[in-house]
């Protein structure tokens, strides 16, 4: 049939995405870098996407197309896990590592991180990459005050992250869920030297217990200025 569908012109296109996250049908997505019409029964022809993009990639045609499959749209949909908070960055998924490319004959220096989200008020508590992980529970700054952090503490481990001092919460009945209903094999706490971080050593003590499970675990604090004590 004739009707009216999107054109993305790829010249114009600088992969940037938000016109994939507008269309709430789900018919565009970014392919080698650029966004691609990838259903076009999903394309119900009513252009959301087109005020979103900021390079003026989109434009409508009329042309030869399939009809637009609104049960298909929804069924997609119904599918689609839905994110804590509604954005895409909240998406839960495990990272491949391959090895660190080299740059004039230097390697780089490459992260170790293992999945996505890591905040723990973000992650789901039944995902995937829980089976079988060594789990890291760590407070915000110790990445940042530690030099070595990635290499010493994130390598082999799922990453859990949070600030009990600015989040106001308590992670204990989170961090419980996650050790009752996954194949938790160890936990590493690092947290900072200050008092106030003490909250984080002390969720994921409750969370053990709680939980019900007995696994190793341990403490390592980091000081203010970057050393480690065990």
């Amino acid at each position: 049939m004739i009707r009216r569908i999107i054109k993305i012109d790829e010249e114009k296109c600088n992969g940037c995405g938000i016109c994939a996250e507008a269309c709430h049908e789900g018919a565009i997505g970014i392919v080698s870098g650029k966004a691609k019409l990838l259903r076009e029964d999903y394309c119900d022809g009513l252009g959301d996407c087109l005020p979103a993009c900021p390079t003026g990639a989109i434009t409508f045609e009329e042309r030869e197309a399939s009809a637009y499959d609104e049960a298909a749209v929804k069924a997609a949909q119904a599918q689609k896990a839905p994110l804590p908070c509604g954005c895409p960055g909240t998406k839960s998924k495990t990272i491949h590592r391959e090895s660190a490319p080299v740059y004039h004959d230097t390697p780089t220096i490459q992260s170790q991180l293992m999945q996505w989200p890591v905040q723990i008020k973000l992650v789901p508590v039944n995902a995937p990459y829980f089976e079988g992980a060594n789990l890291l529970v760590a407070a915000d700054c110790t990445a940042y005050a530690y030099a070595n952090f990635h290499n010493d503490f994130i390598k082999d481990k799922i990453t859990l992250i949070g600030c009990p001092k600015l989040d106001m919460v308590d992670y204990s009945e989170k961090l419980k869920e996650i050790i009752a209903n996954n194949n938790i094999k160890s936990v590493t706490v690092v947290r900072m030297e200050v008092p106030c971080c003490g909250g984080i050593e002390s969720a994921v003590k409750e969370a053990l217990m709680a939980s019900g499970k007995f696994l190793p675990w341990r403490v390592a604090t980091v000081t203010t200025d970057g050393n480690l004590i065990e």
